[in-house]
Parts: C-alpha cells; structure tokens; sequence
C-alpha cells in the first residue's frame, strides 16, 4: 500500500500541439507507454458525490488498484495498492474485492463495496519527462467514440507548481483550458452518448 499526496496541473492540448511537443521533447515511440484505466462507481455515484474517484490501472509492468480523494483544486490524496492479474479480473467482474488499504478507505468514506461496478475503460498513451523539479506527462487518451490530448505537471508544491505551469504554456504559446480530470470526460462522453 502507498498513500500520496498528488498535486498536478492540467491543460488539454490540440492534436497539433500534442504533436509539437513530442517533437520538441524529442519523443520517441520507445517512450510512450500505454495504460488502461478500468473506473468503478455503484449505481448512486458515491464516489462521484465525494469527489472522489476509483480505478484499476493496468500497464505492462503491473496493475495497481487507486482511490483518489480531492484535497483541494489541484491535490488529491492517493491510496493505492497493487494487485495481481486474477484479483484484478475478480474486481472487474464484481466478484471479490482485493485491494486491501483501498476496499479500507472505502468502508472509512461509506461507500457500499458490494455495489461498485466498472462504467467505462480509457485507455492513455503517456509520456513522462522529468521538467523543473517535477514531472511533465503528454497524454493521448481514447475513450467511447472520443480522443484527446492533454499536458500534465505534478510537482510537490502548489504554488512553485502554478508558476512553472503557467511559464511552460506561456513558453509554448498553449492557451490556458478548464480541464477536467480524465474521469469527468469520460463521464461527459458517456452522458452525450445516452443523450
């Protein structure tokens, strides 16, 4: 089990910007790492209404179980645990619950176990390149019918963390966007998909 406190800033990127930046960063395909995140929810959106959100995320050297819990605007307290391929398929399907310091957060927040069931999977190619003390991630994510592009930087202080976000779009001339967690576009798409 690790539990962490995550501050990071966001910004969605265009195709082309996305595409300007792994040239810029000299990005080869050996660096970019594909991940899937399978999100869980119950019926009632608990986790939802807590802020919060739940998922599995799978990439090639494993598979870690997440809850994050918003904190403030750009921090969220991170508790996670790492899981096998068979528990991970148990969860998955419903079956058993197999994240022993998370399946404990939840019961701390309420949230029924039993009830929870995956909404969607999106999966991200990502890119992490260590930038001014913290960590840039370019992500390309495909969810539904829909994809995107974003530019992440997590660092370890808020407002040190702002500063340099806001010089690196400046730098790059990206305009600023409201951008919402993956989670919450993904909810977004699933929503217009019912109509």
């Amino acid at each position: 089990m690790s539990q962490e406190i995550e501050i990071e800033y966001k910004n969605l990127l265009t195709k082309e910007q996305y595409e300007m930046l792994l040239i810029e960063f000299k990005i080869d395909q050996q660096q970019v790492k594909r991940q899937t995140n399978h999100y869980f929810d119950t019926p009632q959106w608990h986790l939802r209404k807590l802020s919060s959100g739940l998922r599995i995320r799978e990439t090639a050297s494993k598979i870690v179980c997440t809850l994050k819990e918003k904190t403030s605007e750009h921090t969220h307290l991170e508790t996670t645990d790492r899981i096998t391929a068979e528990e991970a398929a148990l969860m998955l399907n419903g079956k058993e619950f197999h994240a022993p310091s998370v399946k404990s957060k939840l019961q701390q927040l309420q949230v029924p176990i039993q009830e929870l069931k995956v909404f969607g999977t999106l999966t991200t190619d990502r890119v992490e390149i260590p930038y001014e003390n913290g960590l840039l991630v370019l992500d390309h994510s495909f969810y539904l019918n829909s994809d995107d592009y974003e530019v992440e930087y997590e660092t370890n202080d808020e407002i040190i963390g702002s500063t340099i976000f806001n010089k690196f779009l400046l730098k790059y001339n990206i305009e600023q966007r409201k951008t919402d967690k993956k989670i919450a576009r993904f909810m977004k798409a699933l929503q217009s998909q019912k109509g």
